[in-house]
């Protein structure tokens, strides 16, 4: 059993993120407090993921995606099985502060996590309380507002930005910190159509430029068309998972697990039931356009 842990720790350090057979209960209780139930809201929850990848984890409400999300920067502790960030375990109470400052978490409400009165001053926040010295702060401030394309704005009030441009800011505080990872739960569920596809490029952008670890947590599905990989949740456990291209050409089982497609991929699916000859798994109108030959 310990040759067992110490194989699965040595592999865990070759991953930003790994998880084995994690589980979380949690206790449902009588108006008295007494416990008349137990929930398991993770259940046996396998992951890794490898330095510089993006990875998508999408579920329909209630899945239990936003659950798993928390333990990934210590925020929940497991119930059963192990979480590793960059090798440490987060349940070891001596791990959680470096935990949670290589896994950087950004929430649904932006509004939330904003605090300060100008964009320079809330995004250095983090970095700050971290005592990261008062000149690298500024350093890293004004590269974190650039990668996300909010450097413009470092003088404004938040209150005056939109709700797209607030999340890029609250990515960008935690940027500054200088995460290995930076952990997305659900960023555009408040926002509208633009300010959603502003923080969906911001995310792509510190992927494909900053080289850094994305993990999305998402119920949208076309914000997962540029993943490394997906996975893929219901009911507490992972119930597909492989590249956007492996999900999307399984059209009626992602409907059974209540997930609404993209219509592109919902009509190349349709074509092809008709006797078109299409692939499996379109994921842009303009691979529906090429596939056709129009």
């Amino acid at each position: 059993m310990e040759l067992e842990a110490a194989i699965s720790m040595k592999e865990s350090i070759k991953s930003i993120l790994k998880t084995e057979k994690l589980v979380y209960e949690y206790k449902q209780l009588d108006e008295e407090g007494n416990v008349e139930g137990v929930n398991r809201a993770i259940d046996e929850v396998d992951l890794d993921v490898q330095k510089g990848d993006f990875v998508a984890i999408l579920g329909h409400n209630g899945s239990g995606k936003s659950t798993l999300a928390k333990h990934m920067n210590a925020m929940l502790f497991p119930t059963g099985g192990t979480v590793w960030v960059d090798g440490m375990d987060t349940g070891k109470e001596e791990h959680v502060w470096e935990v949670r400052q290589r896994a950087g978490m950004v929430f649904q409400n932006p509004d939330n996590q904003i605090i300060g009165q100008v964009v320079e001053e809330d995004v250095g926040f983090g970095a700050e309380n971290l005592g990261v010295p008062t000149e690298e702060i500024w350093e890293r401030v004004e590269e974190s507002l650039r990668a996300v394309g909010m450097y413009e704005f470092r003088k404004h009030s938040p209150n005056h930005l939109s709700g797209g441009q607030k999340q890029r800011v609250s990515i960008a505080g935690v940027l500054a910190m200088h995460p290995m990872c930076i952990v997305l739960d659900e960023p555009t569920a408040m926002l509208d159509p633009r300010g959603r596809k502003e923080v969906i490029r911001a995310a792509r952008g510190l992927n494909d430029v900053e080289g850094i670890t994305v993990i999305l947590i998402t119920h949208y599905m076309d914000e997962i068309i540029h993943a490394d990989k997906v996975y893929v949740m219901d009911q507490g456990k992972i119930a597909m998972q492989g590249t956007p291209r492996e999900i999307f050409s399984q059209v009626d089982k992602l409907q059974s697990l209540r997930l609404d497609l993209p219509q592109v991929t919902l009509l190349a699916h349709e074509l092809k039931k008709q006797g078109l000859d299409l692939p499996d798994g379109i994921l842009t109108v303009d691979e529906l356009v090429e596939a056709l030959g129009l």
